[in-house]
């Protein structure tokens, strides 16, 4: 019997699903670009890359086939809630106006119609994913709502329970170190190791390993870690335990056929590696 990919527990639902079917006599509604509003907070980049260009030339072709989804600003004009790429794409095919739907949604249900919509794509930095986790997390958990499960929290992309909490703890690293974790001078499992850390403490890595452009291993994020949790760190202490001498490292390949039957596919590699290490580390105590 084949394994269960993680693409799919992904319910790719149609527009209609997403948005739910249109309202007796709703109409869709040309609305001026000057009038289109960013979501606050919103955690996705819009990048005028290749894609975006393929969409510019769809758009001057075809128009924008698919409305975009809107709410009512206090401040007068719309929150976007889903189109912002295609807005941008507007903007650079010399349109003035954009089909949308107006909604009254609540802010807890423009946040997640805002994340299911975008969360799926391929192309979603760590810290984009993590803010995004967090907003709508944050949300669900507030005062008077009813609260979902983190499983059914990554639902919408396919992500267990367990990998929507490691990019919740992701979004507590400051914006310099979220910025190396998408570089990937900083990996997840270390990313996460100085998530735990507060402001402060977190800053004096950033400053540390941009000065001395050193590297972090594991083992270095969890000495510093332990050592917060103690009470024993300090901005020289993560000077030595950053600047040490590493010992060369052992090129070691592990062939993905000798491991898939103990992991299933939609475990990443960061929580394969993570859960190796952990194994050898409670195999060296016995030893």
């Amino acid at each position: 019997m084949s394994k269960k990919r993680a693409s799919d527990n992904v319910q790719f639902a149609d527009f209609n699903d997403l948005f739910g079917q249109p309202e007796e006599g709703e109409q869709i509604v040309e609305v001026s670009l000057k009038e289109l509003h960013e979501f606050k907070g919103h955690p996705f980049r819009i990048l005028d890359d290749d894609k975006m260009q393929e969409t510019v030339e769809s758009v001057k072709q075809q128009g924008i086939i698919v409305p975009g989804i809107v709410r009512p600003r206090k401040e007068g004009g719309y929150e976007i809630i889903a189109g912002h790429r295609r807005k941008r794409a507007a903007e650079l095919a010399g349109l003035l106006t954009m089909p949308v739907y107006i909604r009254e949604y609540s802010d807890e249900q423009a946040t997640c119609l805002m994340v299911d919509t975008n969360i799926q794509r391929e192309d979603i930095l760590p810290s984009e994913k993590a803010r995004a986790y967090r907003m709508k997390y944050d949300k669900i958990k507030s005062p008077g709502v009813k609260g979902n499960s983190l499983d059914e929290l990554g639902n919408a992309a396919g992500e267990s329970g367990k990998t929507v909490q490691r990019y919740l703890w992701l979004s507590n690293l400051n914006d310099g170190l979220m910025e190396m974790v998408d570089q990937r001078k900083i990996g997840m499992a270390q990313g996460i190791d100085i998530s735990f850390l507060d402001a402060e403490a977190q800053d004096w890595v950033l400053e540390i390993m941009t000065e001395s452009r050193c590297s972090m291993s594991m083992a270095q994020s969890a000495r510093i870690k332990d050592l917060f949790k103690s009470g024993e760190l300090t901005k020289t202490a993560v000077k030595l335990v950053l600047e040490e001498v590493k010992p060369k490292p052992r090129k070691f390949v592990l062939k993905a056929e000798r491991i898939s039957e103990y992991f299933p596919d939609d475990v990443s590699e960061d929580e394969i590696e993570e859960t190796i290490i952990s194994l050898l580390e409670e195999w060296k105590k016995k030893k």
